[in-house]
């Protein structure tokens, strides 16, 4: 079992920056693939990004890519997303989720653990 928690949601303006944390229980947490996703009002929950156990494969969606990285401290049994130049339509639910895996997935059926959310608000 692992249990997330997500932090570091919050309001922020176009082009600001925030930093979000999923910090995970278990002493397994290096073999687990971590992914964010995202889901807005009304909309399907949607991929962000994905980083696999050592942290060394990853995987953006194309909406982030160049604007958001995501890295992962195993001795801490955190995994961060550093998001830069936020757009409004970044407006949205974020959520981090964990799949035992040597790779990663980008579906989000594939994974097995999820957190509760934070929000992220983006203000034009």
């Amino acid at each position: 079992q692992v249990q997330l928690v997500e932090s570091g949601g919050g309001l922020v303006q176009a082009g600001g920056s925030l930093r979000l944390s999923c910090a995970a229980s278990g002493r397994t947490f290096s073999t687990y693939a971590i992914a964010w996703f995202r889901q807005a009002p009304g909309k399907e929950r949607e991929f962000v990004v994905a980083i696999s156990g050592s942290g060394g494969n990853l995987g953006y969606a194309d909406s982030v890519k160049g604007r958001f990285t995501a890295s992962r401290d195993n001795a801490k049994n955190t995994v961060y997303l550093q998001m830069n130049s936020l757009k409004p339509e970044d407006t949205a639910v974020y959520y981090c989720a964990a799949a035992r895996s040597s790779g990663w997935y980008y579906r989000a059926f594939q994974y097995d653990y999820w957190g509760q959310g934070t929000q992220v608000t983006v203000s034009s």
